[in-house]
């Protein structure tokens, strides 16, 4: 079984493409949904976010997400220490849930952050998907109901997309021009 990772810059339209994989019967590993579902039920993970924020960083015993947030966008170190502790998690629970899989031809795994973390290697193989900036900047916005300025922050933290289209084995162009499905089929039909 071939291990595939997806990324892109946020608002490139990663889920987008992966829900097309979904429907050609594709697992799919969806690390932002993991990696909340984990910090709030890993009881390991748990106690790492209570020792690095406090008491606070639960609320009725789940993530207590705007503190959490207010706190890493306005300190690096902290949103450093964050993801030092969530990254590794996901990690983890990726294996095991690849592990897990049988009788498929490949399995993806989607994530914001692949070549940031320098993970790559864990794939056989790295899928882009790409849009020009502006249209990124607008889905994002209309999506998250978020000022341009929070948008070109989140934006600035990731690898500039014309990097990741470099290192990329495959690119996946979501500009709302060229067709979505024939792109991913023929990606899907070279895995089979």
């Amino acid at each position: 079984m071939l291990k595939i990772g997806v990324t892109g810059g946020i608002g490139s339209g990663k889920s987008l493409v992966c829900k097309i994989f979904e429907t050609l019967g594709i697992p799919v590993y969806n690390s932002d949904k993991r990696a909340k579902w984990l910090m709030n039920n890993d009881p390991e993970l748990k106690a790492q976010l209570i020792e690095l924020f406090g008491p606070e960083a639960f609320k009725e015993g789940q993530l207590n997400r705007p503190f959490i947030a207010d706190i890493v966008f306005s300190q690096a170190e902290m949103l450093k220490k964050l993801n030092g502790l969530v990254h590794p998690a996901v990690a983890v629970d990726t294996l095991k849930w690849f592990d897990e899989l049988s009788l498929v031809p490949f399995a993806i795994k989607e994530a914001a952050l692949i070549y940031e973390i320098g993970m790559q290697d864990a794939f056989d193989k790295v899928i882009v998907v790409a849009a020009p900036e502006q249209i990124r900047l607008d889905r994002v916005m209309s999506r998250d109901k978020a000022e341009e300025s929070e948008v070109r922050s989140r934006m600035a933290k990731q690898l500039p997309e014309a990097e990741k289209v470099a290192l990329a084995d495959y690119v996946i162009v979501n500009d709302g021009i060229e067709a979505l499905i024939p792109q991913v089929y023929k990606i899907y039909l070279e895995f089979q």
